[in-house]
């Protein structure tokens, strides 16, 4: 099962104890509180999960949705 920019958004929602509507894809999710426990979190589900080779500096450089999805290589 291939990562999606909607998969990225529940998981970040779960992740925060949020609803996925509520989380823009476009905007820093440092002020919607992901910290880095829960990037770290984050990148080994989807390690695990989706075969994902990101490392936790391409995340935390850029904590928006969009820019992950482009490089987590989404659906």
């Amino acid at each position: 099962m291939s990562l999606t920019l909607e998969q990225i958004r529940r998981d970040v929602a779960d992740c925060l104890g949020e609803d996925p509507a509520d989380i823009p894809v476009d905007e820093n999710l440092v002020d919607y509180g992901l910290d880095s426990v829960r990037v770290m979190t984050l990148l080994e589900r989807w390690r695990r999960d989706h075969a994902v080779t990101a490392d936790f500096a391409d995340l935390a450089e850029r904590p928006a949705i969009e820019a992950w999805a482009s490089l987590l290589e989404v659906s």
